[in-house]
């Protein structure tokens, strides 16, 4: 399949999947404004075009998460990946191998940690939920640790699940079993149920040792009942003593909370509104992004993630202070729209398209545009 951009990837994904399926990785909670903000916060900055600068070579390399990565953003954390296509998040992870991407595993992924550590050269980070059994979360760092991972990245930002009301109308985490509407619209999309049903009946593999359920429907509403309401920054500070490695706190929104995660020992703060998944009204990521960067004076990286869709708003993010960005939904669409070959384009069409912009923009690498900062973008009215 050749890369049309992301927008072509994700209508793709929309003939592929079943409702219910595609409803969970497009919608957000409440009215959605959240969604469409992190969209529209890039619409409002524009790249200054430079001349007569050699650009015959541009690197895109650049350290995060503690280590020098080839291209600068990484698969943020997907809930139900492997659900996309068969085996959808293996698939991602070997592209990601192939590239030097990193790729971060959901608490809900398909397929386990240990499965996806044996994929040849992937980097992967677990991403993880403080569960009101703490054994759960001991048992989770203890397992990413055994499977060779050296970051970890704390989602914090879902104390409750907020109103989803594309969710609540397909019984997305309240049914434990498919209803009649579901099979039928399985049904409807023979690509994707043939897929699934030759690989058996999906569960949630990363859960599969906590005995939360028989099936995936009873899995995920159980899993998302366990998640820990009354976690505080004392709870930060249990896991950054029991976790020896690299931490990363997801779902940051406000410089004070950026401040209290750096006094905590995080390493990465990830500048996150989940998407449009939580708190909705929220400002949108990239419009707190500098704040956020400032009040950290360079001590602790950021990672910005929502809304990306294209190179240029990479580049935005990182002149305005992310180290990278996190991209969700665009590799829920490539899997869906073309299995390993989808993830493939996307990886290289937005690589390209990063490059396109730097170049243009008179910029040989990522140093040269953190130099410029801020300066290298003009506000669109």
């Amino acid at each position: 399949m050749n890369y049309h951009g992301i927008a072509a990837l994700h209508r793709r994904a929309d003939r592929v999947l079943p409702r219910i399926f595609r409803d969970y990785v497009n919608g957000g909670s409440h009215s959605e404004r959240t969604v469409r903000a992190n969209r529209r916060a890039f619409d409002r900055w524009a790249v200054v075009p430079k001349c007569l600068v050699d650009v015959a070579e541009c690197d895109l390399s650049g350290a995060f998460l503690e280590a020098t990565h080839r291209l600068p953003f990484m698969f943020a954390p997907l809930g139900f990946g492997g659900l996309m296509c068969p085996n959808g998040e293996i698939r991602a992870a070997r592209v990601a191998a192939s590239v030097g991407l990193p790729m971060a595993v959901s608490t809900f992924a398909i397929q386990s940690l240990e499965t996806l550590s044996r994929v040849p050269g992937v980097t992967l980070a677990a991403q993880i939920y403080v569960f009101r059994d703490r054994g759960i979360t001991r048992d989770m760092l203890r397992r990413a640790e055994s499977c060779g991972i050296r970051s970890i990245i704390l989602t914090v930002d879902t104390p409750i699940t907020p109103l989803r009301l594309r969710d609540v109308r397909n019984g997305f985490r309240n049914l434990t079993r498919p209803s009649l509407r579901h099979v039928l619209s399985m049904a409807a999309h023979p690509r994707w149920t043939a897929g699934m049903l030759r690989n058996g009946m999906p569960k949630i593999g990363n859960l599969a040792p906590y005995g939360m359920g028989s099936n995936l429907m009873e899995q995920a509403r159980n899993a998302a009942s366990q998640i820990d309401p009354t976690l505080t920054w004392k709870d930060l500070d249990w896991l950054r003593s029991v976790w020896p490695g690299q931490l990363a706190v997801k779902g940051i929104m406000d410089a004070g909370d950026a401040l209290a995660c750096q006094k905590a020992g995080a390493q990465t703060v990830i500048v996150s509104n989940h998407g449009g998944r939580q708190m909705d009204p929220a400002p949108s990521s990239l419009s707190v992004l500098p704040e956020i960067v400032e009040a950290l004076k360079g001590e602790t990286d950021v990672i910005l993630d929502g809304g990306v869709r294209w190179g240029g708003d990479v580049v935005s993010a990182l002149a305005l202070g992310a180290k990278a960005v996190g991209i969700g939904r665009p590799w829920a669409w490539a899997l869906a729209a073309d299995g390993e070959r989808g993830v493939r384009s996307l990886v290289d069409g937005l690589g390209g398209e990063i490059r396109d912009v730097l170049r243009l923009g008179g910029m040989v690498d990522l140093a040269s545009l953190r130099a410029q900062g801020p300066a290298a973008l003009r506000p669109v009215s």
